[in-house]
């Protein structure tokens, strides 16, 4: 019987800490560092938003030579039209193998704020999640921003913290949705990241205002994939794998 005890509870009270690591064996990276001033937005030579299939339309950051959505997908279907299924009891939400999504606790409030908690199933549905034009980030994808941001941050391994300032650069500032403290916010990337929290195996929702976590698109095993972290007490950004099944934050990145 699979344990619903979440994995993520134990990293979210870790201390990350920084690990010597080789080059990320990404197709390209990029020497722009964003970690100074504030990046307002827009696509460098591209677009200043993107609108899915249902009319959202989100406002989008070049961060080094990628593009990203700054605000968490909130589609309710796929973009070939396709309904994405929600409304999945805890019992239903656990035993789940195909695209869903939920909204943190059902409320209209969070899901204002924080838009959709999507399963993995959802993120790899060949139907598309993303806008035409977008997808869903690869795990190398989300190393290439964190050394955008951080020049000298270590390439993830094994869950290790890629850079102990990128998630500062990378989180909303002040205290209207983090919790206290908040540390190191300065959103000077521009990605706005949001405490968006999660549902679980159990089908239970924990920790928004606490931790924003994100989909990567890369399987880690056959149960499991990568998504990133941040949290409201540390300046970090992270890597960590749960089951497919769990429900986290999407973000886009352009073609």
């Amino acid at each position: 019987m699979k344990s619903t005890r979440p994995a993520i509870l134990l990293l979210f009270v870790l201390t990350v800490a920084i690990s010597s690591c080789s080059d990320d064996n990404s197709p390209g990276g990029s020497s722009n560092n964003n970690g100074g001033g504030t990046n307002t937005g827009g696509c460098a030579g591209g677009p200043t938003t993107v609108t899915d299939i249902d009319g959202n339309v989100y406002n989008v950051v070049s961060i080094g030579n990628q593009c990203w959505m700054k605000e968490n997908l909130k589609t309710t279907h796929y973009k070939n039209g396709t309904t994405i299924p929600t409304g999945l009891s805890d019992a239903e939400w656990q035993a789940n193998t195909s695209g869903a999504y939920s909204v943190y606790k059902d409320s209209a409030q969070n899901d204002s704020v924080y838009s959709k908690l999507y399963n993995w199933y959802a993120v790899a549905d060949t139907n598309g999640l993303c806008p035409t034009g977008w997808h869903a980030p690869e795990d190398w994808e989300w190393n290439v921003l964190a050394k955008a941001i951080d020049p000298n941050a270590d390439t993830i391994c094994n869950g290790c913290a890629q850079s102990l300032i990128a998630g500062g650069a990378m989180k909303e500032i002040g205290l209207t949705h983090w919790a206290s403290p908040n540390t190191g916010a300065t959103n000077s990337s521009g990605f706005t990241g949001l405490p968006g929290g999660f549902r679980y195996l159990d089908g239970l929702y924990y920790y928004v205002g606490l931790t924003g976590l994100w989909w990567s698109a890369t399987q880690y095993s056959t149960p499991k994939a990568y998504y990133r972290y941040l949290n409201y007490n540390g300046s970090y950004v992270s890597r960590g794998n749960d089951d497919k099944t769990v429900g986290f934050s999407v973000r886009c990145v352009r073609d």
